[in-house]
């Protein structure tokens, strides 16, 4: 097929998504000439992507962009209900500091917020978005420096579209991600999406999570008649073309919620579409391919069980418009500074990605306890919470991304391990006492092996 080669750009963005759309306004606001590419313009349907915790919500504003959560029927949250086992404990977001006021998330269709985004970028002086399917990054003749793209119009000749930097933010199923490196998502589950109308929660405004087994479900009201409600699922899916997957849900899934919800959950199975997602981890990896960066799902997966993967990815925005600003480098033909400055970009970025990613890692893995010794750390972590306080602060504070220092997740971490173990001793009496004494060694050692290797892959170089 013929290519035909078009006009010069500073930079190229690939996927008009979350990150795309953000960092076109950024670099096109600080004089930058920025093309925005995106194979389908049209509205998105997502089952993901429709909670931005308090952390995303300051971003947003950092970023000129809160108007985009506007006018798209969101509905404001104010933090979660937690429900085991019949009991149901309410986790508020504590009080933003920077408004005095209750800390905020919203919920939302993701399509709408997105477009919203795109309209956004569309209308920042220096942007141009295009809607075209790039087949493939184009290099030099000679080395592996990118100077641009190939890309096509929908049934139309492939072009050659140049820019010294190329910014790819392609998603968590980024077809360019392997030029970048070589990891790839480690796949634990699938979270299976689908909508309740007309469905009244725990606690209005509150994100709802019931600790299941085999593991959670998490429901928020994203429009006036609209809940989300995501089923993780562990393992092998169940066909969804045969009603296998339709029937783990009514046979295992709903017997496990509040009874006042299972009807409404069960008669939105026989109208909704079940659609699957995959859940994983994927730590970041340094950007050091010349001439392009890679952001948002496409460089640093999380399971979407916490809600924070759009707070990071607001922030990494933020972090390379600092970086890449017109006053530390003039020019994007300077590709020495710019990749010193990815190198600066990830480091920079774990004083808020470790935390996030760590603990939607860590509380997933909890939640979704399988062996007895996991099960002693979720009852523990459930009676956590219900100690009320600092035990209900601290964390929700790291849920919402209103507090993203690693510490704090370590401690409470560790906190939740210690209590674990003094309610098993406390639990088990003196008859069990001998036993729990080497249990607790082993209960001490899982909580150790949940999260260190999730703190290393996100803190190692």
């Amino acid at each position: 097929m013929s290519t035909q080669a078009i006009s010069e750009y500073d930079m190229i963005i690939v996927g008009a998504g979350v990150v795309g759309c953000a960092a076109a306004k950024c670099f096109g606001e600080d004089g930058r000439k920025v093309l925005l590419l995106e194979r389908d313009l049209s509205e998105p349907d997502r089952i993901v992507g429709e909670l931005m915790q308090p952390g995303g919500m300051h971003a947003l504003k950092e970023l000129g962009m809160e108007e985009c959560t506007e006018k798209i029927d969101g509905v404001n949250c104010f933090g979660y209900s937690v429900y085991r086992q019949g009991e149901l404990i309410e986790l508020p977001y504590t009080k933003d500091e920077s408004t005095g006021k209750q800390a905020r998330g919203i919920a939302f269709h993701h399509g709408r917020f997105i477009q919203n985004l795109r309209k956004s970028a569309t209308n920042t002086k220096n942007v141009t978005v295009k809607e075209m399917t790039v087949s493939r990054l184009l290099t030099e003749d000679i080395g592996e420096k990118v100077i641009g793209v190939v890309a096509s119009v929908k049934e139309g000749k492939e072009e050659k579209i140049y820019a010294p930097l190329t910014l790819v933010a392609d998603g968590i199923f980024s077809k360019f991600r392997k030029e970048f490196t070589s990891n790839s998502p480690n796949i634990k589950s699938h979270f299976v999406g689908f909508l309740i109308h007309d469905f009244e929660l725990p606690f209005p405004q509150k994100g709802f999570v019931a600790i299941a087994k085999p593991s959670p479900i998490l429901m928020y009201q994203i429009g006036s008649h609209d809940t989300r409600v995501l089923v993780d699922v562990p393992g092998e899916l169940p066909k969804i073309s045969t009603g296998e997957l339709k029937k783990y849900m009514e046979d295992v899934v709903a017997p496990q919620l509040p009874e006042n919800m299972q009807a409404k959950f069960i008669e939105a199975l026989q109208t909704e579409r079940l659609r699957p997602m995959p859940s994983g981890f994927l730590p970041p990896a340094i950007n050091q391919r010349d001439g392009t960066i890679l952001l948002g799902d496409a460089l640093n997966v999380r399971s979407p069980l916490t809600g924070g993967g759009m707070t990071v990815a607001l922030r990494d925005v933020i972090t390379c418009r600092e970086l890449l600003s017109r006053e530390n480098i003039t020019s994007f033909t300077d590709s020495d500074l710019i990749i010193q400055a990815m190198d600066a970009f990830h480091w920079k970025r774990k004083k808020y990605s470790a935390t996030i990613n760590v603990l939607a890692m860590s509380l997933y893995a909890v939640f979704a306890a399988q062996d007895p010794n996991m099960l002693v750390l979720q009852k523990g972590c459930f009676d956590y919470f219900k100690l009320g306080g600092d035990c209900i602060d601290g964390p929700i504070n790291l849920l919402s991304g209103m507090n993203q220092a690693p510490l704090t997740l370590i401690y409470h971490f560790y906190m939740v391990a210690i209590y674990s173990i003094s309610l098993m001793f406390r639990e088990g009496g003196i008859v069990q006492a001998p036993m729990n004494i080497i249990r607790a060694f082993t209960v001490f050692y899982t909580a150790c092996v949940t999260i260190l290797p999730y703190l290393w892959g996100e803190l190692k170089g």
